[in-house]
């Protein structure tokens, strides 16, 4: 993955049974007309989030996004249509006490239409990349690492792993 970054380490007390990692793919889908990301509100949550979420059986992340934006949003995407963000450890947004172990894609395929909710999501909006570090709604992930990155991605700014 071309980003790996631990937005909050993790320490062997992070990992314990107190601080249990869940492990989730998230998959940012852009809007064609103005590259708007798409993020949605899972039921019983208050944070707004990429599609996406924990793995079954022995998916791989990968795997796991084109499963979960299927099941969540009716969208049928291929491996070659996804490309890496990066792969972070953060707080998990709606699980207090609980780290978050994430890879995030995005798709190569912008959305001309607005897709319809499906499965556990309540509701969607589109979340442009300016500013985005300011949405208190918004999770953590998405606010402060992976929209930075691609914000950053497609400014030509180096973002990790970078040679001279």
């Amino acid at each position: 993955m071309p980003n790996s970054h631990d937005a909050s380490p993790l320490t062997s007390a992070d990992r314990s049974p107190s601080r249990p990692v869940i492990k989730v793919t998230g998959v940012v889908l852009r809007r064609a007309s103005d590259g708007a990301v798409l993020t949605v509100r899972k039921r019983s949550t208050g944070m707004f989030m990429f599609p996406g979420g924990k793995p079954e059986g022995d998916e791989t992340p990968l795997e796991t996004g084109i499963r979960e934006v299927r099941e969540e949003l009716g969208i049928s995407l291929t491996p070659e249509q996804l490309r890496p963000v990066g792969e972070w450890h953060s707080d998990a947004a709606n699980e207090p006490g609980h780290a978050l172990h994430s890879h995030v894609f995005v798709s190569t395929v912008p959305l001309t239409d607005t897709p319809v909710p499906a499965a556990e999501i309540v509701e969607l909006r589109w979340q442009p990349l300016a500013g985005a570090e300011d949405v208190t709604d918004l999770a953590p992930l998405a606010r402060l690492h992976a929209l930075p990155a691609l914000r950053a991605a497609s400014s030509g700014a180096c973002v990790s792993g970078c040679e001279s």
